[in-house]
């Protein structure tokens, strides 16, 4: 990446690690971008958390931010939110949209009001709710807390009996619980740069789902790009999971997540305004696949900061 300036950037705040149940993501995903930087020539400072990140903002010892923050604190509006305040631009959505594609049951809900398939849904705030929700939604279902990431607290529940365990479970991670419809069929995932759609890939897993270990663990998850559709289809899925991320209000960078079911209808899951960048990570992935080496990716990644609007 010969053209790239870094010293246009000033120094770079690379916001990492942080205290969320993703911080092992983080700092893995952290420690690859800091390599990437270093050989642009950036000038670059590793900060460990939403605190680090803000007070080096507030003194005025970075001009704008790299985030790698995974989940809650740095995915969801709140980073981007205390630098807007400071007038420190970051790489990525602003502060609503952030807020909304951390928050799976509010993202289902514009996606739905938007006219945007989604798979229909409830919502628990505790065990007890399991027998109800049964009545309404059939099985198999996925039960997810709202606000985490990276399928944490996460679990497929093949008959009603299963349900109530399930939803303890995903309480202890977040006080409200999502319970959705399970679409079977394959997984695909949508990666976003700047204006541009990357090239689609399909997941395929041997477990019950792309779970925690599916996603940064295990050797069987196979990694399908080219997907194995045609064309047009890839085009019109494509165009999908950008409407998707675009009336969310993200921007910049991040990924749309979906399935396709037994007819080949697509069902809309969640979006991410700040993907990983491991080994195992899938926009990295996606890159590669439309001729993007890691490091031009992270430069690119890097203008959504410098080229855009402080985050609001």
């Amino acid at each position: 990446m010969s053209a790239f300036d870094a010293a246009r950037f000033g120094r770079v705040g690379l916001a990492l690690g942080g205290d969320s149940a993703e911080r092992a993501i983080s700092l893995r995903s952290g420690r690859a971008v800091a390599g990437a930087l270093a050989r642009l020539g950036a000038d670059v400072v590793e900060l460990d958390g939403v605190r680090a990140t803000v007070e080096a903002a507030a003194a005025g010892r970075i001009d704008c931010v790299f985030n790698v923050l995974h989940g809650r604190g740095g995915e969801d509006g709140c980073l981007q939110g205390a630098l807007a305040a400071l007038a420190v631009p970051v790489t990525g959505s602003g502060v609503l949209a952030s807020a909304l594609a951390m928050d799976k049951l509010q993202t289902k809900r514009v996606w739905r009001a938007c006219g945007l398939p989604t798979p229909d849904w409830q919502v628990a705030e505790s065990p007890d709710e399991a027998a109800d929700i049964a009545e309404t939604l059939p099985t198999p279902l996925f039960v997810k807390p709202a606000r985490e990431g990276s399928s944490v607290g996460m679990r497929r529940v093949d008959v009603p009996d299963q349900l109530a365990d399930a939803l303890a479970n995903a309480l202890d991670h977040d006080r409200q619980v999502l319970v959705e419809r399970l679409v079977d069929g394959p997984e695909y995932t949508a990666s976003m740069l700047g204006d541009a759609v990357l090239p689609l890939i399909r997941i395929e897993t041997p477990r019950d789902f792309y779970d925690y270990d599916a996603k940064y663990a295990s050797k069987d998850t196979r990694y399908h790009c080219p997907c194995g559709l045609d064309e047009e289809t890839e085009q019109a899925l494509a165009a999908l999971a950008r409407e998707a991320f675009e009336v969310l209000g993200c921007g910049g960078w991040g990924r749309v997540d979906f399935l396709l079911d037994v007819d080949g209808l697509p069902w809309l899951l969640e979006a991410n305004t700040v993907p990983g960048m491991t080994d195992h990570s899938l926009v990295p992935m996606a890159a590669k696949a439309a001729g993007l080496d890691f490091d031009t990716l992270v430069g690119r990644i890097l203008e959504t900061a410098a080229d855009g609007e402080v985050a609001a």
